[in-house]
């Protein structure tokens, strides 16, 4: 009865000690996982002196962000400077290279905007996936892909390799209230 015991005792003290191990593995390990690139998005805005805006409210039946899933689908923004105005006219005639570039990075602010009025925090961002940039361009403009790069450039630099995307860069012949350049975007989320 006494080996009984001790081969008892032995048994239950073996399966507790091969047991507590596997609890520590069951873990949740998303914290981790959004850290694990080391950048804190938040922190980058903070760092570059950048402010976000309050998104304006969409102007027709439609939403500037909508989830599904781990997937956040944003609505084309426009170049919202901070005191509330937009960058308009045409590449090409009224505007020069540089205001397109400057024009992509407000779109840029205004999509991020509207993406942490949707998340609550950018940290959640897994990868910026895919953006459509479009150009408000004179018929003879051909650098529509450096203007978006104004865009793609400030994704990285809050980002890092998070921030690179597959992307378009279009010309158009007219943009909504003559802006200057209108971007959407997909962001996949950690889940």
């Amino acid at each position: 009865m006494k080996n009984y015991a001790l081969f008892l005792s032995l048994s239950i003290l073996t399966l507790f000690s091969c047991t507590q191990p596997t609890s520590e593995v069951q873990e949740d390990p998303a914290p981790t996982q959004q850290k694990s690139d080391g950048l804190d998005a938040e922190q980058r805005l903070r760092d570059l002196g950048i402010e976000l805006i309050l998104p304006n409210p969409p102007t027709a039946n439609y939403l500037k962000a909508k989830t599904v899933g781990n997937l956040v689908y944003l609505a084309g923004h426009g170049p919202d400077r901070p005191d509330g105005s937009q960058v308009i006219g045409k590449l090409g005639s009224e505007l020069e290279l540089e205001e397109g570039i400057e024009a992509a990075r407000f779109t840029g602010i205004s999509l991020l905007s509207s993406l942490k009025a949707e998340i609550g925090d950018l940290n959640r961002v897994k990868n910026i996936v895919r953006a459509q940039g479009m150009v408000n361009a004179d018929p003879s403009f051909k650098q529509h892909s450096q203007v978006i790069n104004g865009f793609s450039d400030l994704m990285v630099e809050i980002f890092g390799e998070k921030g690179k995307h597959a992307r378009a860069a279009i010309g158009m012949s007219s943009l909504p209230n003559n802006i200057a350049v209108e971007i959407d975007m997909i962001v996949e989320l950690y889940e």
